[in-house]
């Protein structure tokens, strides 16, 4: 089983990276000897029009997600803002300018060359309140309780330890705070293997949760006002879902969680485990 697991990790690593490659040579991920193919269910024409107007080209032509979670999360001026995955960066800058010169947005990813990517996208955009870390969504490389709002738009679902991805999420999350994920969830009538023969891992269906496993999965890290809203179909029972929790304001953290960088570091540099954090891709040729 850890031998299964180590080996989806590597491939969708593989599969984001040759993605960022392809865009960083003039591309889009759709496109090279190995696409990652997305339809009108993923991508970048989800966002609306004047977002994108705002946005390098690069940063929109490494959209794979499956939704805006900016758009879910209501950022608000002064907040801190953490993306799950944040591939090519189109969420942590979308959410660097709604959160204002006095906010932050992290972005978190453990593909150089996304990274690398969302560094080259950021300088683009001219974003100064944008730090990206390399790392992983199951053991997140920042103190507990010091992030407003945690955003991921259709990474989850390819994780191996979700439930590592909830705890983590709610313990870096200070008391009050929320989460405004875009994420592929399954009916609840629908199998793993059934799941598994709608889409493979990489392509976001395999490994997605159903909505009773993701409301029960949010519900055992401590989070509360769970909604499980679907939007649009990929595949047959399964969906694009927005997904929105809170950490109750009398919330604990629990102790021993990952060392800190040092949170002004701007660099990709810190150590990342074997663990999947890319961003999302359609649901066909993945």
């Amino acid at each position: 089983m850890r031998e299964q697991s180590t080996d989806l990790r590597e491939t969708v690593r593989q599969r984001y990276a040759a993605a960022a490659v392809k865009v960083t040579e003039g591309g889009t991920a759709c496109c090279g000897p190995q696409p990652v193919e997305v339809d009108e269910n993923f991508g970048s024409t989800l966002y609306a029009a004047h977002e994108r107007d705002a946005l390098p080209a690069e940063a929109l032509a490494a959209s794979l997600g499956c939704g805006n979670p900016t758009a879910v999360a209501e950022l608000r001026e002064g907040e801190r803002v953490l993306d799950l995955g944040s591939g090519g960066g189109i969420d942590v800058l979308l959410s660097a300018r709604r959160v204002g010169p006095t906010g932050k947005a992290y972005g978190l990813d453990m593909t150089d060359e996304m990274l690398a990517l969302a560094l080259a996208n950021a300088e683009r955009a001219g974003a100064t309140n944008v730090e990206f870390l390399k790392g992983t969504i199951e053991a997140v490389p920042l103190p507990a309780s010091t992030i407003d709002v945690v955003i991921s738009n259709c990474v989850i679902n390819l994780s191996v330890d979700k439930a590592a991805v909830f705890t983590e999420t709610f313990r870096v999350l200070r008391p009050g705070g929320r989460i405004g994920v875009s994420d592929v969830v399954a009916d609840d009538a629908l199998t793993s293997e059934q799941r598994a023969e709608r889409g493979d891992y990489v392509g976001c269906i395999a490994g997605a949760l159903s909505f009773a496993e993701y409301r029960a999965g949010l519900e055992a890290a401590g989070f509360t006002g769970v909604e499980i809203t679907p939007t649009h179909p990929v595949a047959d029972g399964m969906h694009s879902a927005l997904v929105r929790a809170v950490k109750p304001i009398a919330a604990a953290d629990e102790p021993g969680g990952p060392a800190s960088p040092d949170a002004t570091t701007d660099t990709a540099t810190d150590t990342a485990t074997d663990t999947t954090t890319d961003t999302c891709c359609g649901a066909t040729g993945c």
